[in-house]
């Protein structure tokens, strides 16, 4: 039963990874670099701390994901769906590209997300992340389930009195 919440956490995860960290890595982005003719924007505009945040919280769930004792599948689906996408990319980089929402009839949010998941994407920070993520799935015990109490099998009872 772990597994298919692992299964769960594992696509909640993936779409906070795509969704939340690509809108935060554009925002920051947008206002590291602002268009041609346009006024940089203000330091500590509330849209700079709202990307700030979403980059922390990203940050934070995946180094619960990666340390916390839930199942491996959690971590393996966000891992795959990013080493699977930057194989593509670096194998044919217009198919990759093929993938990132740029239709004028998606919302801006979802727009802008995928300017940012093209620049994680472009710049190999999905290839990282897809390693962090893959690296939890090789060990042991994460797959054991936590088994309690099978040594106090083990042990007998001494009708000996104590000494003292």
């Amino acid at each position: 039963m772990r597994h298919v919440f692992g299964l769960l956490i594992g696509l909640v995860v993936t779409a906070v990874l795509l969704f939340g960290a690509g809108w935060a890595a554009a925002e920051m982005g947008l206002a590291l670099q602002p268009a041609q003719g346009v006024a940089p924007p203000a330091t500590g505009t509330g849209q700079n701390w709202a990307a700030l945040a979403a980059m922390a919280g990203t940050g934070l769930l995946l180094g619960l994901l990666i340390v916390g004792r839930v199942s491996p599948v959690a971590s393996f689906i966000p891992s795959m769906a990013l080493l699977a996408w930057t194989v593509v990319y670096v194998l044919d980089t217009g198919r990759g590209l093929g993938f990132l929402p740029v239709n004028p009839t998606f919302h801006e949010a979802l727009l802008q997300a995928g300017r940012g998941m093209r620049i994680l994407l472009t710049t190999g920070v999905y290839a990282l992340l897809g390693v962090a993520l893959f690296i939890p799935v090789l060990l042991p015990s994460r797959w054991a389930g936590r088994g309690g109490d099978e040594d106090d099998d083990e042990y007998e009872e001494s009708n000996d009195k104590p000494y003292y």
